[in-house]
C-alpha cells in the first residue's frame, strides 16, 4: 500500500504539488490530468528522484526515505540509455543499480525480456531499436527484481496496437498482487486495465474513484457521461 501524507513540492516559488493525501491499495490506478498538473512530478517524488519535497510517502507503513529503491519499478516518460549498449547490457546495468544479486541477474533479465517479447533482441544495440522496442526495454527494466510498486509514465507511447494489448495484459497480471500507477492520456487503456482512477488538477487530487464512479460524476454535469467526458468535466470544474 502507498500512503501520501501532505505531499507538496515546489520549483522555486511555484508550488507544483499541494498537500496530496491518499491511500492506494493493490491494483491498477490510472493517473489522469492535463499537462503540467504534476503527474510526472508526483511519480518522481514517489521514487525519491526528487528529494526536496515535504510531507511523507509511505510504502507498507515505511517512509520511502528509508526504504530500498529496489522495491519500486519506474518507467519515466522519456526513457533512454547509453546508445552503444546492447539490450542485455542495459538490463545488466539496471540490475546493478537495483542491487540485484549477480546470481539471479541472468534469469531475471531473461524473464523480463520474455514478458515484453524481446528475447531475440537482447544483443541488439539500443541505438538500433525502434521507438516501440525502446519503450519495451523501458518496461522490462521496470519489472526487474519483482518490485512491490510499479509506476509507469505514458507507458504505451510509441507502441503499436498489438504491443499495447500485450502491455495491458502485463498490467492486469501485476495489478493482482502489486500497486501499479499508470499516467496516460489514452482513455481506452484506462477503461481496460484500471480498477481506480486518480484525477489531478493544478497539483491537487480532485477525485479518486472507479470508472463507474467517474461516469456517475460526469452524469451530474451537462456532458455526456462517458469516462472521457467525465474526466474532462472534473478537471475543468
Amino acid at each position: 500500500m502507498i500512503e501520501l501524507q501532505n505531499v507538496s513540492k515546489k520549483f522555486g516559488k511555484k508550488k507544483v504539488l499541494s498537500n496530496l493525501n491518499c491511500q492506494l491499495e493493490k491494483g491498477v490506478y490510472g493517473l489522469l490530468g492535463p499537462n503540467g498538473t504534476g503527474k510526472t512530478t508526483l511519480m518522481r517524488c514517489m521514487t525519491n528522484l526528487y528529494q526536496d519535497w515535504s510531507g511523507d510517502i509511505r510504502i507498507d507503513g515505511k517512509s520511502i526515505r528509508k526504504r530500498n529503491s529496489q522495491t519500486i519499478g519506474y518507467l519515466p516518460q522519456n526513457f533512454g540509455m547509453f546508445h552503444e549498449l546492447s539490450v542485455e547490457e542495459t538490463l545488466q546495468y539496471m540490475c546493478n543499480l537495483k542491487k540485484i544479486s549477480r546470481k539471479y541477474r541472468k534469469d531475471e533479465i531473461e524473464r523480463c525480456l520474455q514478458l515484453v517479447y524481446l528475447e531475440s533482441e537482447k544483443r541488439t544495440q539500443i541505438k538500433k531499436l525502434s521507438g516501440g522496442m525502446l519503450r519495451r526495454v523501458g518496461i522490462a527494466q521496470s519489472l526487474l527484481g519483482n518490485p512491490d510498486i510499479l509506476l509507469f509514465d505514458e507507458p504505451t507511447a510509441g507502441l503499436d496496437p498489438e504491443e499495447r494489448a500485450h502491455f495491458k495484459e502485463i498490467l492486469l497480471q501485476f495489478g493482482k498482487r502489486e500497486t501499479v500507477v499508470v499516467s496516460t492520456h489514452i482513455i481506452e487503456d484506462v477503461e481496460a486495465t484500471c480498477s481506480s482512477i486518480i484525477i489531478m488538477k493544478n497539483g491537487t487530487i480532485q477525485m479518486i474513484g472507479t470508472c463507474d464512479e467517474i461516469k456517475e460524476a460526469a452524469g451530474k454535469t451537462k456532458l455526456k457521461p462517458t469516462l472521457e467526458n467525465g474526466y474532462l468535466a472534473i478537471i475543468r470544474s
